[in-house]
């Protein structure tokens, strides 16, 4: 076994399985994708450690590869089926489309810069990930043209409700992520129910937050 399998094998049973993930579908993806492939080659070492992984290069806007137990428990919470369409919000490095895309029937992933869509297509496509799709749009817009989604799943943090996805969800949808709104942040389920939309807490957690999704500054006097 490669160092790097042993690793994901350890951040499943060490990680993964002991924070209450019980999907089989969810572990046997984690297995399955080689978290390594979403990172610089300067950062693979560091790909299983239980920390937000900052994978920006000098001088561009700030990218994420988030905790992997976040990850895990916000996907089994989503309960995504074999025939759901989901959108991932703000999906800089790709390794949450991709483990949704072992999930789901159809996925669409954001990132506002091309060149690092780009990036992970070619993950993608060396992984035989062809059912994930990227839309050149902000976490905070999503894709409303592609609308509507059974699943959202947020990868990162909101300091702010993001009205324009919950837009964007179908009939009985459901949407996922980490909200700083309140202290401490937590992880909510957010779902669509006869024009309008109910929350639950699911977990405590903290991530980084997404371009677009933060909280305006307060003016003050």
């Amino acid at each position: 076994m490669s160092d790097f399998a042993t690793a994901r094998q350890k951040m499943v049973d060490g990680q993964v399985r002991p924070s209450d993930v019980t999907d089989i579908r969810i572990l046997d993806a984690m297995l399955a994708v080689p978290r390594e492939a979403f990172v610089p080659a300067s950062q693979q070492a560091l790909a299983y450690l239980d920390l937000d992984l900052d994978i920006s290069e000098a001088g561009s806007a700030k990218r994420f590869l988030i905790k992997p137990v976040v990850t895990a428990k916000m996907l089994q919470a989503a309960d995504i089926g074999e025939t759901d369409k989901v959108l991932v919000a703000g999906s800089a490095t790709g390794y949450t489309a991709a483990i949704a895309a072992r999930l789901a029937r159809r996925v669409t992933a954001t990132e506002s810069d091309p060149a690092q869509a780009a990036k992970v297509m070619v993950v993608l496509a060396q992984l035989g990930l062809a059912n994930v799709t990227f839309s050149a749009t902000t976490a905070a817009d999503g894709d409303p043209a592609g609308a509507p989604y059974d699943v959202i799943v947020l990868d990162g943090a909101t300091e702010v409700a993001p009205e324009r996805l919950y837009r964007q969800l179908t009939e009985g949808g459901r949407l996922v992520g980490v909200f700083a709104t309140t202290k401490p942040p937590r992880a909510m389920l957010v779902t669509h129910s006869h024009e309008d939309f109910g929350s639950r807490t699911l977990f405590d957690a903290t991530a980084p937050v997404l371009p677009g999704l933060e909280r305006l500054p307060a003016f003050v006097f």
